[in-house]
């Protein structure tokens, strides 16, 4: 089962062009499997009461939302096991996901917003970075994994628009707005600084990553986390900031400001309108708000009359 597992996530990786972020959380499923069945390890013996002994196993100490990833994964090996004529039989073709609830992603106001991008100061050693990047994960609304691994070949100053190869490796064109673009262009020569630095140590140059961490290798997801998450104290900020709420921030933002679904659609790079439409309840308060002030029937028109 193991090296069916091997060859799987290798699968993913190469012909299905996911993310290495993405094959890991597969490959952690299915260990997570491998250890529930101990000793019985081959593929041929795993039939679903195994199966469904794992799941029960998972639930109390898991979310329901791990929970329904983790079968996610496990449905996607068995199919794959099936597809390679390495089983006959999906053990998990009786098996359905948990319901879960709808999922509202948190965001920030617009205020929130502008103090978390001022939020680097003199006094903080990669001010110029930290900047940078802030301005460009608000600007773009890509995801904290797509922000460290873009190349400075993929932005474009003069056309200010930014070149993302999102999950499943699809290629998008997203805008850039001037102040990200500026900020970026502050950035630049200390990172050239770094670059020189980490050669005179004598080690291999990153010369092409956008970002890069105090010994002038690539940023790592979880550094960027960490700081953002700092930053959001510094402000002062009660909810715990993360790259993915400038995230929703930004599509909140535009929704609120009138743009259309399709088009928030199309920035996010999500693969189904379903997905973006979540970010329809966060901005329905506002839609509210605007009727009540508009509409000739709202209850406030009526009220004033």
């Amino acid at each position: 089962m193991i090296k069916t597992i091997k060859i799987f996530t290798r699968w993913l990786e190469t012909e299905k062009g996911y993310s290495e972020h993405t094959v890991s959380g597969y490959r952690r499923d299915l260990e997570d499997l491998c250890n529930h069945l101990g000793d019985n390890l081959l593929l041929k013996n795993v039939d679903s009461v195994a199966v469904r002994s794992f799941i029960a196993s998972l639930h109390g100490r898991n979310s329901t939302a791990t929970v329904a990833r983790k079968i996610s994964a496990l449905r996607s090996f068995f199919r794959y096991a099936i597809r390679i004529k390495a089983i006959d039989v999906d053990p998990l073709v009786s098996i359905s996901s948990p319901k879960i609830g709808r999922y509202i992603p948190v965001f920030l106001t617009v205020d929130e917003t502008f103090a978390l991008l001022d939020a680097p100061a003199e006094s903080d050693r990669f001010m110029l970075r930290d900047k940078a990047l802030l301005e460009l994960l608000y600007s773009t609304g890509i995801r904290v994994s797509e922000l460290v691994s873009r190349n400075v070949a993929d932005l474009d100053f003069t056309e200010e628009v930014l070149t993302v190869r999102g999950k499943g490796n699809k290629e998008r064109l997203v805008p850039v707005g001037s102040p990200a673009v500026e900020a970026i262009s502050s950035w630049l020569p200390q990172r050239r600084q770094l670059m020189q630095q980490r050669a005179a140590r004598g080690r291999d140059v990153e010369d092409k990553a956008l970002f890069l961490n105090g010994r002038g290798g690539r940023l790592s997801v979880r550094s960027v986390e960490r700081f953002v998450k700092s930053y959001g104290e510094r402000c002062g900020i009660t909810q715990i900031v993360t790259p993915h709420a400038l995230r929703h921030s930004f599509a909140t933002h535009l929704l609120e400001m009138g743009a259309d679904l399709r088009s928030v659609q199309e920035l996010l790079g999500h693969a189904s309108l379903s997905t973006t439409q979540r970010y329809t309840h966060l901005t329905l308060d506002h839609l509210t708000d605007v009727y009540d002030k508009a509409h000739p029937l709202s209850q406030d028109k009526k009220q004033n009359n």
